[in-house]
């Protein structure tokens, strides 16, 4: 019977599957995340950081949630760019709103 393997090895065929759903899932409340923080952050705060509105931000969190829950799973990679949104916030736009809005530090 080709395509069917012993022990082990028939689980890592799909590992790849795991893996991609592990991020997915993890993906979900990091994007909500990103855009409770987005949310809850003063408008002038993004400007003043050079980064976009707050509403852009909150409109790009807020849809990267949307399409996290809406495409589910590793069978589409339509989620990717969901995550990524989220994590641009994190990475790159959060901390300069957390250090705008804490003033200069001498």
């Amino acid at each position: 019977m080709p395509g069917t393997y012993p022990g082990p090895v028939d689980l890592l065929r799909n590992l790849d599957a795991y893996i991609l759903s592990v991020i997915w899932i993890a993906g979900i409340p990091v994007g909500a995340y990103a855009f409770m923080h987005a949310l809850l952050q003063r408008a002038d705060a993004f400007t003043a950081a050079d980064k976009l509105t707050k509403p852009a931000w909150l409109g790009i969190t807020g849809v990267s949630v949307l399409v996290l829950v809406l495409f589910q799973g590793p069978a589409t990679f339509l989620w990717l760019p969901g995550i990524i949104a989220a994590l641009v916030y994190i990475v790159d736009v959060r901390p300069r709103v957390i250090e705008v809005q804490r003033g200069p530090r001498w």
